[in-house]
């Protein structure tokens, strides 16, 4: 009987315990709801992943791993350009799809620019992937290309025009493949 006794008074606690921690997440929830409805309509809360369609690239300078120079000045007609980095996940995941877009991409290599931020030996996995398909830069975190575009995150995708405007740009390489379909 003490036993039952114990087991009721132990399941009696659990149960206040479980409905002061519900009390304190409802009233969590309700300090977020009113923080949420004071914020102005429209705001957009997560960055930008890169510089957005119809914006420009600041110069930007480097030489590729096979000693090319690339610069926003050396752009000719459309350039597929893919950010990458070696700590990425999904980095790792979608570097075959833009290796076998850049494989399709209308002037082929040359017009073909994947960049690595990381370290030489982080990178050389990409590296030795992007190279067939694309012109590669391994660049340092905030180096000069991911700097000149605004890179955010990674992996991030875009197509420049030859004065370095961006014409699409975006996480997902499917968007960028069919908003430069016809171009």
């Amino acid at each position: 009987m003490a036993f039952v006794v114990a087991l009721v008074v132990l399941v009696g606690v659990i149960c206040l315990l479980d409905l002061i921690l519900t009390v304190g997440v409802i009233r969590r929830l309700k300090v977020h709801a009113e923080l949420l409805s004071k914020m102005p309509s429209g705001v957009v809360t997560t960055p930008e992943p890169m510089l957005g369609s119809g914006e420009v690239a600041e110069p930007f300078e480097a030489t590729t791993t096979d000693g090319e120079a690339v610069s926003r000045e050396l752009l000719s007609g459309n350039t597929l350009v893919g950010f990458f980095s070696p700590s990425c996940s999904a980095c790792h995941e979608r570097l075959p799809e833009f290796v076998s877009h850049a494989a399709d991409f209308p002037g082929g290599r040359g017009q073909v620019l994947a960049v690595v931020v990381g370290s030489d030996e982080a990178a050389r996995p990409q590296r030795e992937q992007l190279e067939p398909a694309a012109r590669v830069v391994v660049e340092p975190e905030q180096g000069r290309i991911a700097t000149a575009l605004r890179v955010q995150a990674f992996p991030v995708f875009a197509v420049l025009d030859s004065s370095g405007k961006v014409l699409v740009s975006g996480f997902q390489l499917d968007q960028v493949r069919m908003a430069t379909a016809g171009v």
